[in-house]
């Protein structure tokens, strides 16, 4: 009916070298968090979960909560009520342990830049209290498997913002965390860094780390995201696959163009929506396939700003 509207994952294995191990349920486990600041609800009442192993996508406008639950979920916030378990460390009664799971990429990158990539690096090595000899290796590691080895002795402020990007990912999952979280990885970068940032976070999930990232870019939650939660105004609107998150309003979208006015109908079939095109008089009228960009107006009503 026409409606109206204007993997087994992998799991980390013994170090980044290794074959991802399968299998283990929800890493992290968020019920009912709520924010407020004031009279103000930023986050409101977000149920929901991570899956070992898989890349999980918060996908809506700037200042939907994206960045506060991140902070949240990250310890940075401390959330006005709600709880959230981080690889079965409650993340208020066990904070140091639920911590230690975490790697964090926040949207402002925050490395040095009078310190070269390798100097950055090792520096936060040293944070971690990672041992020298583990540091060498994980470093020389981590700069071959990644792609920074020619980079690795140049300035930060000599690099481009894509590659500043991967080096602030380099230097968040050192200590080999359990969860890696990328708050808008992506964020004013042009197309070609932004796809090796994406080829950069295929590569860690490879090789077994859990990844959670937030983003407004459609075309990026639907090539990296296992699953997808649509999130506006601070509450989650749907979650699911891509394909799921489709299903919910139809496959196949019609296009039908009157004057300056467009509307939208979604079907389950292709057949369904040629059946209605041709039912359809004097408007132009486009057939194509279902985006995420419709789900997202089909529930929430609303646009990605």
């Amino acid at each position: 009916m026409a409606s109206g509207s204007s993997k087994e994952a992998p799991i980390k294995g013994d170090s980044i070298g290794d074959p991802p191990l399968r299998g283990h349920g929800p890493i992290v486990s968020v019920e009912g968090l709520t924010i407020r600041f004031g009279s103000f609800t930023a986050v409101d009442g977000l149920t929901f979960s991570i899956n070992r192993g898989e890349i999980f996508g918060f996908l809506g406008p700037n200042g939907a909560g994206k960045t506060t639950t991140i902070r949240a979920i990250t310890t940075i916030q401390k959330p006005t009520s709600g709880k959230v378990t981080i690889d079965g460390h409650d993340s208020a009664a066990d904070y140091l342990e639920a911590r230690k799971c975490i790697g964090i990429a926040q949207q402002h990158i925050s490395l040095d830049k009078d310190l070269t990539v390798r100097q950055n690096i090792k520096y936060h090595a040293l944070l971690h209290k990672i041992p020298k000899d583990v540091m060498e290796a994980r470093v020389s590691e981590l700069s071959d498997v990644l792609g920074l080895g020619e980079h690795m002795d140049k300035m930060i402020a000599d690099l481009s913002g894509g590659w500043k990007r991967k080096a602030a990912i380099v230097c968040s999952v050192l200590h080999e965390p359990s969860i890696l979280f990328l708050d808008e990885p992506t964020a004013g970068l042009d197309t070609q860094s932004r796809h090796l940032l994406w080829e950069l976070v295929r590569t860690l999930n490879s090789r077994g780390t859990t990844i959670f990232l937030t983003t407004h870019y459609i075309e990026e939650a639907e090539s990296l995201c296992d699953r997808v939660a649509i999130i506006d105004k601070g509450k989650m609107s749907a979650i699911g696959t891509v394909d799921e998150l489709k299903s919910m309003v139809g496959s196949t979208t019609v296009e039908v163009t009157s004057g300056n006015r467009v509307e939208t109908h979604h079907f389950a079939s292709m057949e369904e929506a040629r059946a209605f095109a041709d039912g359809i008089k004097d408007s132009y009228i486009n057939i194509r396939m279902t985006t995420l960009e419709d789900v997202f107006l089909a529930v929430s009503g609303g646009s990605l700003r």
